[in-house]
């Protein structure tokens, strides 16, 4: 089903918990299928899912579901840019909904010029997901995402939000006051230190 006036696919909400996730470069080594699979990493690790998608969704199918991909909406990307990758990242959703896996949707946005259409074609409530990377240390760049969060939460409503790296109470505390379940997953790079560490 088509959503108007982007044209983008209608995707259902979800209502799953990952504790874990590894990114989509590593699921061809990965053995731990317990694991969700992301894609907050850079764009040229999963163009290869875009280029041929069902190449890798039998892959995909063993691990226990996936957060949808996160092609950059940069802010400083040319409208139609930001409106392409945003139309890649429902694409490839919507596909691996039809096709029966697990997913959660995630959610990105750039500045309050995305916003028209970086909510559009997604359900109220369920589960969403999120990721926090490169938007926590810059003023800047907190103060944008805290905004683009405050307009995601007003309009899907959602019951838990999944939170890729950095959660801080200072960003997502109020959310948390108003009921919302908040799930911090460690990225990549936090597992393997701690397994280190271990």
């Amino acid at each position: 089903r088509i959503v108007d006036p982007w044209g983008f696919p209608a995707l259902k909400k979800a209502n799953f918990v990952p504790l874990s996730a590894i990114p989509f470069e590593k699921v061809l080594k990965s053995k731990d299928y317990s694991q969700w699979v992301h894609f907050y990493t850079a764009d040229c690790n999963f163009n290869r899912f875009w280029n041929d998608p069902y190449r890798y969704i039998d892959i995909l199918k063993k691990f226990s579901g996936v957060i949808t991909p996160d092609f950059s909406i940069y802010r400083d990307y040319l409208w139609h840019d930001q409106l392409y990758n945003m139309a890649k990242n429902r694409t490839l959703a919507y596909l691996l909904q039809k096709e029966g896996i697990n997913t959660i949707v995630n959610v990105r946005w750039g500045d309050e010029t995305t916003y028209c259409f970086a909510f559009n074609g997604l359900e109220r409530g369920g589960t969403y997901a999120v990721s926090t990377h490169g938007v926590t240390k810059k003023v800047v760049e907190r103060k944008y995402f805290q905004k683009g969060l405050a307009e995601m939460v007003e309009h899907l409503q959602p019951e838990t939000i999944i939170c890729h790296g950095a959660a801080p109470y200072i960003i997502f505390g109020p959310y948390i006051e108003k009921g919302i379940k908040v799930v911090r997953i460690p990225s990549y790079t936090e597992t393997i230190h701690a397994r280190r560490a271990a």
